[in-house]
Order: C-alpha cells, then sequence, then structure tokens
C-alpha cells in the first residue's frame, strides 16, 4: 500500500514535507550534469535533504523580500534552480522562474520580464553570480541577489499559505505576442499536478519523471518540479543543451529509469530520429519507458510515425507515445491521449471551411478528449461562445481548477482572455470528433486567403518537403496585404548542411510554390530563402511568425539568393 497523498488543496511546500517526513531517505531529485562529465554525472537530493535546502532558502528569501514580492530566479539549470523555486513558495514570495544572463539569444526577453515583474531578490548561483550582476546593471532597480549554492540552514518564519494566493509567474514564450506574466495560484499547480498524474498513469513506486526541458518554461517546471513532489514521485532533469548536444541522453535517461514518463516538442522527436546513429541507438532499451508525450507545439503524426519505426527495435511501444494539449494559462495540461493506448490520427478535410470532414487531407493526431473526468474540461465555442457541433472548427475555451486567475498587472488582457465564468479562451483554434479534441493552430496565426483558412504548420510541414535544402522546422508561413487582399508568404531557413548554387536555390522556391499550390490549394506570392537561424523563434523554441512576419515587412531577413 503506498503511502497516501495530501489532498488536492495542499500547496507544494506542504507536500514536501509530507514526503520528507514519510520517505526521508529516498531519492527525490537527481540532476545529470554533463558539463562536468560527459557521461552524465548524478547530483542527488532526498527528500529530507530536499525539505530541508528548501527551508533554507525560504528563511533566506523572507530577509530580502516580503510577501507578495517578487523573487526572480536567474539561475542555470540544476538542483539549486529548483530549490529556489520551492524555498519562494515556502516563504510566501511569488517566484518568477527565468534563466541565467548568458543563455544567448534572450537578453532582450529577459530584460522587458524583469522589468515588468520588479523583483526585490534576485536568485542565481555563484558561478552565474558575475553575469547576474553585470546585467542587472544594465536593466536597472536593485534588487538582492542570493546565491543557492551558498545557503545556510536555517528555520523559515510561519507562513500560512492560501490555496489561491499566486505561487509564482509563468513568462508566455510570445510566439504571438509580448510575453505576459501568468499568475499561477498554489491551487493551480498542485491540481494540475494531480490531473497530469492521473492521465499519465503514474504510479508511486514505479514511475519516475524525467525531462531535459527548460525549467522557467511550463512543461519542464511542472514536470521536474511540481509532479513528482504532488505523489513521491522522483525526479531525472538535465540541462537542455546536454540533450541538443548528444540527443540520445533523453532516451538513456528512459532506459536507464525505469518507469520513465516524459514529455518533449515536437522537434525533439524528429531530432531524436535524425540526430542518433545507428552505433548509439544500440544500447538503448526503451520498453522500460512508459510515457513519452509529444506537446508544447502541433503535433505531427509523420514525426510520430519516424519516432516509432527509428526506435521499436530498441524495444519502443507505440503505445508508450501520447499527444497532449496544454498552455501557460491552464498551469500546463490540459488534456492528453490515454496512456498505454497506442496514439490516434485521422485524416479530415474540410478545415480550409472550418470543418473537420474525415477523409483525404491533412493527418492530425488526437491530443485527448472533452471527457475525461481527471482533464480540465474543454469545449470548441464559434465566435458567439456557442459550443459548436462535432466536426466545426473554433476557438478551444478550457475550465477547471488549473485555470489561472490572469496575468500580472495586464487587467485589460486578463479580461479578454480569462471570463467571469472561470472558463479560459484559449486563442486556439481546435476541433471535435468523435468525443476526441484536435488542435489546428492558433487564431492569430490563422492565414486566410481568399475566404479559405489555411493552417500555418500545415503550410509549413508542406514547405520542409518540397526540397532538400530546406531545413527541418525552420519556416513560417503568413499573409500580408496585397492590392486584392491577403496573400501568403514562406520564409525558409537554407539546411546548414548545404552549401546551394544559385540554381539550387530557384529550383528550391519553384518547388515549395508547386508543392504548397498542389496541396493546400493556394498560391504562394512569395518563397523567401534566409540563412540558418535567421528565422527568428521564441525563448521555447518555437517558430515566431509575427516576428518573421515584421522582418519580412521590414526587409531585415538574411536572404539568400
Amino acid at each position: 500500500m503506498p503511502p497516501a497523498a495530501l489532498d488536492r488543496m495542499s500547496p507544494l511546500p506542504h507536500h514536501l514535507t509530507h514526503w520528507a517526513g514519510l520517505t526521508p531517505d529516498d531519492t527525490a531529485l537527481t540532476f545529470l550534469d554533463y558539463g562536468t562529465d560527459p557521461g552524465g554525472l548524478a547530483r542527488t537530493l532526498t527528500w529530507a535533504q530536499l525539505d530541508r535546502r528548501v527551508t533554507a532558502a525560504a528563511a533566506r528569501f523572507q530577509r530580502t523580500a516580503r510577501r507578495g514580492d517578487r523573487v526572480a530566479l536567474l539561475a542555470p539549470p540544476g538542483l539549486d534552480y529548483v530549490v529556489g523555486f520551492l524555498g519562494a513558495l515556502r516563504a510566501g514570495i511569488i517566484a518568477v522562474p527565468l534563466f541565467s544572463p548568458d543563455l544567448p539569444g534572450h537578453g532582450d526577453r529577459l530584460a522587458a520580464v524583469l522589468t515588468d515583474c520588479e523583483p526585490a531578490t534576485v536568485a542565481t548561483v555563484s558561478g552565474s553570480r558575475a553575469v547576474a550582476d553585470a546585467f542587472l546593471s544594465d536593466v536597472g532597480g536593485s534588487p538582492h541577489i542570493v546565491d543557492l549554492d551558498d545557503l545556510a540552514e536555517d528555520a523559515v518564519g510561519p507562513v500560512d499559505l492560501d490555496p489561491e494566493e499566486v505561487a509564482y509567474l509563468q513568462y508566455t514564450s510570445g510566439s504571438t505576442r509580448t510575453p505576459s506574466g501568468v499568475m499561477i495560484s498554489h491551487r493551480n499547480v498542485v491540481a494540475n499536478a494531480h490531473q497530469g498524474a492521473v492521465l499519465y498513469g503514474a504510479e508511486y513506486g514505479r514511475s519516475t519523471l524525467v525531462s531535459w526541458l527548460p525549467l522557467f518554461h511550463d512543461m519542464g517546471l511542472v514536470l521536474t518540479a511540481a509532479g513528482g513532489i504532488v505523489y513521491g514521485l522522483p525526479a531525472v532533469f538535465t540541462d537542455p543543451v546536454a540533450f541538443l548536444m548528444r540527443p540520445v541522453r533523453w532516451l538513456e535517461m528512459l532506459s536507464h529509469f525505469p518507469g520513465g514518463i516524459t514529455a518533449a516538442p515536437n522537434f525533439a522527436f524528429d531530432y531524436c530520429a535524425k540526430r542518433i546513429p545507428a552505433a548509439e541507438r544500440a544500447g538503448l532499451r526503451l520498453e522500460n519507458a512508459d510515457l513519452i508525450i509529444n506537446a508544447a507545439e502541433p503535433v505531427q503524426a509523420g514525426t510520430l510515425d519516424r519516432f516509432v519505426e527509428t526506435f521499436a527495435p530498441h524495444g519502443l511501444r507505440p503505445e508508450a507515445l501520447s499527444a497532449a494539449y496544454g498552455l501557460a494559462e491552464a498551469t500546463v495540461l490540459v488534456t492528453c491521449s490515454p496512456y498505454d493506448e497506442p496514439y490516434r490520427s485521422r485524416e479530415l478535410s474540410g478545415l480550409s471551411e472550418g470543418l473537420a470532414v474525415p477523409g483525404s487531407g491533412p493527418r492530425m493526431v488526437a491530443c485527448g478528449g472533452a471527457a475525461n473526468p481527471e482533464a480540465a474540461s474543454l469545449t470548441v465555442v464559434d465566435a458567439t461562445g456557442r459550443p459548436c457541433p462535432d466536426g466545426q472548427v473554433g476557438e478551444i475555451w478550457v475550465a477547471g481548477p488549473n485555470v489561472a486567475a490572469g496575468y500580472w498587472k495586464r487587467p485589460e488582457e486578463s479580461a479578454e482572455t480569462f471570463r467571469p465564468d472561470g472558463r479560459l479562451r484559449t486563442g486556439d483554434l481546435g476541433v471535435l470528433v468523435d468525443g476526441e479534441l484536435f488542435v489546428t493552430g492558433r487564431i492569430k496565426d490563422l492565414i486566410i486567403v481568399d475566404g479559405r483558412n489555411h493552417y500555418p504548420h500545415d503550410v509549413e510541414a508542406t514547405v520542409e518537403d518540397a526540397h532538400g535544402i530546406v531545413g527541418r522546422h525552420r519556416s513560417a508561413a503568413f499573409s500580408v496585404p496585397a492590392e486584392d487582399g491577403e496573400v501568403l508568404v514562406v520564409v525558409a531557413e537554407v539546411s546548414r548542411h548545404a552549401s546551394p548554387s544559385s540554381d539550387d536555390l530557384d529550383a528550391a522556391r519553384t518547388a515549395v510554390r508547386r508543392a504548397v499550390t498542389a496541396r493546400h490549394g493556394v498560391p504562394v506570392h512569395d518563397v523567401v530563402l534566409v540563412a540558418p537561424n535567421d528565422v527568428p523563434r521564441t525563448s521555447s523554441g518555437k517558430i515566431a511568425r509575427l516576428a518573421t512576419r515584421a522582418r519580412y515587412l521590414e526587409g531585415s531577413l538574411d536572404v539568400r539568393g
């Protein structure tokens, strides 16, 4: 009989103390440090050690910030980051999960978020202290700085945590707008951890949470620093850079830690299938993986197929793959396809007319459904807010205890998104077919040409298959105004492995035009091939279509040919 978890209203720090008392010597967290040792140096904390360190961090924060102030986490991935996050929650201070200022390409975003949240304290580690000091001097303000790897054990002052209080600010990745701080309450995160544990089939004593995702993003944070703490599950994690340098490390973690439950964006599945050579695949034992969730960006059926085909000889079961839908405004998870069942996909036609009819059309993957009692409740509604019938595309609205209260210091934006009846307008388009949810795109990303709807990720998938010099997951499709209405533009990076001639570039542009017109029935006004890494991306690695469109209109892209 496994130890009982606390009720769903207890804040995360209470759950931590609960498990520290019941299973003090069991390992709670394992961080695999590939920077120190290419083989992965395991740094661990037991439940009791984690509880003590979190208490020490909370005591330190109470000396530098008041109840309701913000603590910005400007630390690299590791055990100290999780300690700092939980320490802020225990102290009754609002955590702001961010990143070390030396993370390439994200300085402007970090400065904007710090200006918005106005932290009283910045938590980092001694190795990042100098770069944090330099960055903060440029941004302005005078927060206290705490080194999380230099904390003396101390008692924390009594704090009565209200489940409805803001626990942390989860800043959105900004793929369609300037990042906003979603106010996640103690109740929100614990409720979502409960929902996830049930939807994922997690079991105490069997399951291990595995992640390489950034801790400053919702999926990585909840999977690593919340999900396990609610149910007493160990979490094993590493740095995203370790995965990008050698993607086999992710699958080795799943091989070595039985009962693994993990999640990653769609690109990671293609990255593994393409970049892990046969010699590295040979030692994998993926029969040990319980659930591998594809989430955070549009799930491509072909990607899942390639992943299964590549790794089935190494023990991967098709039923271990799942597709999920979620967003920061709902903490992270809304719903996912049933665990221990093969993922399901359908060819759906009629999407350009706002319908989804089984037939010849884009093959889409089901991300769970509206009927799952453990998921947040969801409906698909039309422009008037009325529920759409089965098979009609509309906006996805969500309700449940995991839905946040609003955006930090943005009452007007909050009122537009978070309805008075508790339902969340996601801004995502979707359709229910036989009770299963298929996510079709973002409202703000929708391309409308000649009165027909086109979903950018579908067009981008066609673009990337059209010619060999086009990089995978490196294109953006959008519309721009013309004399007779909106027209379609495609911007695509040339693969960094290609050295194309001018004739090659011309051939690629022609191939893209033909493929898109044949597949989607829409002419391409302009095909722009650009240098590797020139298409803007968000901090979570998603294509930033609006930013790409802006650079196209201002003529600042690094065009090839």
